[in-house]
């Protein structure tokens, strides 16, 4: 079908995409906009956006005693992963998920928002990614390619600076955002 034949009433599967997703998010908004009230403070978000920074250090670190070949230390990422799932699900819920929001579901102020949040969370990986790029690339060459470690405490550190990256939208929201207005709720 050529984009002369879509009309209004036939949009093509991108605006139909884009339709459902919008109409997803503001159901679920709908659903957690009542949810963690005690949680939507400038304060209490701040706080979560710190409980996400200390998972992320300690995901950084455990990939780092991987890479030194303690046999047991994959288990550590364990605990990181539970500091940072139940915080980042609350970010989410007291952001409203602004971060990943469909355009057609937020004004003007706020996808001009999502979007300086979304440029940042794109550097911050873009930047970080180098790390574990590095790591694996000097330490194949200075290894030739024969420590057994080093693909894991890679991946770990790859996994962990692509999660940064992503949360990084949604962390600046937090963090960023004011007091909601007393009189909204």
């Amino acid at each position: 079908m050529t984009s002369a034949q879509r009309t209004p009433n036939n949009p093509s599967p991108l605006a139909r995409y884009q339709a459902f997703r919008t109409r997803r998010f503001l159901a679920n908004e709908r659903k957690w906009a009542a949810m963690l009230p005690r949680w939507r403070s400038q304060r209490r978000r701040r706080a979560l956006v710190v409980t996400l920074a200390v998972a992320f250090a300690a995901m950084f670190a455990v990939s780092i005693v991987c890479a030194a070949g303690v046999p047991w230390a994959p288990l550590l990422w364990l605990p990181a992963c539970l500091l940072f799932f139940p915080a980042w699900g609350m970010l989410q819920i007291v952001v409203g998920r602004q971060g990943d929001a469909p355009s057609d579901a937020l004004d003007e102020l706020e996808i001009q928002q999502r979007n300086a949040a979304r440029s940042v969370g794109l550097s911050v990986t873009q930047a970080l990614v180098m790390i574990p790029v590095a790591y694996l690339i000097v330490g194949a060459v200075l290894t030739g390619g024969t420590d057994e470690y080093m693909a894991y405490a890679g991946g770990l550190m790859t996994l962990t600076v692509l999660l940064v990256g992503g949360c990084t939208p949604g962390m600046i929201l937090g963090w960023t955002r004011p007091d909601p207005d007393p009189l909204d709720e």
